[in-house]
């Protein structure tokens, strides 16, 4: 039998609280194949750790590098020059006292360097996703007609504004054959198809712009089905993740509380969204495929992303990688099943 086309790997970003080498050890133990650390995991005093050690840690482990994490650097990247308060959790406390044009040039340097060390150890993948480049006001989605009016027009502005803040990253991330891989997600610069779909258009189809594909992030209408055939020739990575919607209940509101929200992210096996589906659609639009060819690797990972709102984290992890590993363990088709009929 042919080999299977994914293997269990895991998401970085929820687990910063481990080190480098206590995250996989816990993705080992687990039952990962691979894992995604997050940038901060790769961080040693003001700079990285070397690409030997980071690659030596994994090697240890037996797991593969499915790629770097670096939603949080490129958020403050592109949301830094609206002033707000929300990136500071993802910044040095003396960077956070800064200008926010300073602020930004810090992030943009930091995520330059962070390019780099990925090219050093020949990874490819860079799953992040763009801040807030059109402004809080677009971001909400809401469908008030003060988008444009006497002397402004958020939507020219925005995409002028995404255009030039990208410009040097998506540069030398091009010049590296990395792909930045946004995750399609609301309160950033496409929280749809059609808007990441805008943004390749405004940068004249650059091919540094990607997807990472996360269904758990269909909920206000649009299904992972018409996202993700909508952009398929661009996804490079895969988030799995599963959610339930609330019935009756509103879905934006200003709980900080999960538990208290309508849109809850889940254990795979419970949420509301079609998790064999999910994996059958990422093959028939060929991210498998695509993510192998451009990295070497056997086989494409399907990411897990440890985030409930009832469950420990840990447990959450653990039981999504076993998951995958349990139901996703299949070779892709070689062809028709009626191929054999009638010989």
């Amino acid at each position: 039998m042919a080999h299977s086309v994914y293997h269990p790997s895991i998401e970085g970003a929820q687990h910063g609280a481990k080190s480098l080498g206590d995250f996989l050890a816990y993705a080992k133990r687990s039952g990962a194949a691979g894992a995604q650390p997050s940038n901060y995991m790769l961080q040693d005093g003001s700079g990285f750790k070397s690409a030997k050690e980071i690659l030596s840690t994994f090697e240890q482990h037996g797991l593969r590098l499915d790629g770097v994490s670096g939603h949080c650097p490129i958020w403050v990247h592109t949301t830094a020059w609206t002033g707000s308060p929300t990136i500071r959790p993802f910044i040095p406390e003396d960077v956070a006292r800064q200008s926010p044009a300073a602020i930004e040039a810090w992030a943009e340097n930091y995520v330059l360097h962070l390019l780099d060390l990925l090219a050093e150890m020949n990874m490819k993948i860079f799953p992040m996703f763009w801040g807030v480049a059109f402004g809080w006001e677009m971001a909400t989605g809401y469908p008030w007609g003060f988008w444009g009016g006497p002397g402004y027009d958020f939507i020219k502005e925005g995409q002028e504004r995404f255009v030039q803040k990208t410009a040097k990253i998506r540069a030398h991330a091009r010049q590296l054959g990395i792909k930045l891989c946004h995750e399609i997600h609301p309160g950033t610069a496409a929280a749809t198809a059609e808007e990441f779909l805008s943004l390749v258009s405004i940068c004249d189809g650059d091919e540094s712009l990607a997807v990472n594909a996360d269904p758990s992030h269909c909920w206000e209408g649009e299904s992972f089905e018409s996202r993700f055939l909508k952009v398929g020739d661009r996804v490079f990575a895969c988030h799995i993740k599963n959610h339930t919607v609330r019935p009756g209940m509103p879905l934006r509101s200003m709980d900080p509380l999960w538990s208290k929200r309508a849109m809850q992210f889940t254990d795979l096996g419970s949420g509301d969204l079609n998790m064999q589906r999910y994996a059958e659609l990422m093959l028939q639009i060929g991210y498998p495929q695509r993510y192998c060819k451009l990295t070497g690797a056997a086989s494409a990972p399907l990411v897990v992303e440890a985030e409930s709102a009832h469950k420990d984290l840990d447990f959450t992890s653990a039981d999504g990688i076993a998951y995958v590993r349990d139901h996703f363990n299949w070779p892709a088709a070689g062809g028709s099943f009626e191929d054999g009929m009638g010989a």
